[in-house]
């Protein structure tokens, strides 16, 4: 997946900003120099972002005057919310085991083959990171198209966006799925086994097993970096009191 530019967060901030009242319609925004402190960004960004954020008319920019926010937000469904990787995962766990279960007993054999053909393609190991990802994301959501609802798949669709787009969830879900490629394989085969069942409790809890234990997997990576950042430290601080007494 292409990085995104750079101005491009930084609208996306501003209007999470604004939908949160920060900057409520009719608000006059901070000024660039001040907006680009805030953002750690230089004001030429911070004017990319007025201006993009101006098109999709969420703000007027006034010559002299400054930007303002729209008296009328428009509606943009492409927002996504600033959430992170544990409280997505309890989300995906919810939605797509339900979808799981409301797939099982109508499933197609066309689509039990299609999953059968998908796990071949995860367990490729000369597949990139991306491309597992992409594997990955096709696999639930042809779970979720089996539900045949399509408020269900909506919902879903949404989440796998967070999943993909929002840095910090890529970054957890990047770190832990380097290490337990072998386990995910095993779960998403159990629940394609329960769907090939028609077992739609076995499919539901096949799918919140496999969320359960990438939760889990979240947290040992958590508290593994935690230790190795306050071992970086101890280290560091080690170094500068020896540096003083042997300067003392």
């Amino acid at each position: 997946m292409a990085e995104r530019r750079l101005f491009e967060e930084i609208a996306d901030e501003l209007r999470r900003l604004i939908l949160d009242g920060t900057f409520p319609p009719g608000a006059r925004l901070p000024g660039e120099r001040e907006l680009s402190e805030r953002f750690e960004v230089s004001r030429v960004t911070i004017r990319e972002a007025e201006i993009a954020l101006q098109a999709m008319g969420w703000i007027h920019i006034r010559t002299g005057a400054g930007a303002y926010v729209a008296a009328e937000l428009p509606y943009d469904h492409r927002i996504l919310p600033d959430v992170g990787a544990f409280e997505l995962t309890e989300a995906r766990s919810l939605f797509e085991g339900e979808a799981a279960a409301l797939a099982a007993p109508t499933i197609s054999l066309e689509t039990l083959e299609k999953l059968d053909a998908l796990l071949e393609a995860m367990a490729d190991e000369n597949a990139s990171e991306d491309e597992i990802s992409a594997v990955d994301r096709e696999f639930h959501m042809t779970i979720a198209a089996a539900s045949n609802n399509k408020a269900i798949i909506h919902v879903i669709d949404s989440l796998w966006r967070m999943r993909m787009e929002l840095p910090d969830v890529r970054s957890s879900h990047s770190m832990v799925c380097r290490k337990d490629g072998k386990a995910r394989q095993a779960e998403h085969a159990d629940v394609v086994e329960a769907l090939r069942r028609r077992d739609a409790a076995g499919a539901r809890l096949a799918m919140r097993r496999h969320f359960h234990r990438l939760l889990e997997s979240m947290l040992d990576e958590t508290e593994q970096r935690a230790l190795v950042e306050l071992q970086q430290r101890a280290a560091e601080s080690r170094e500068r009191y020896m540096l003083s007494a042997k300067l003392g």
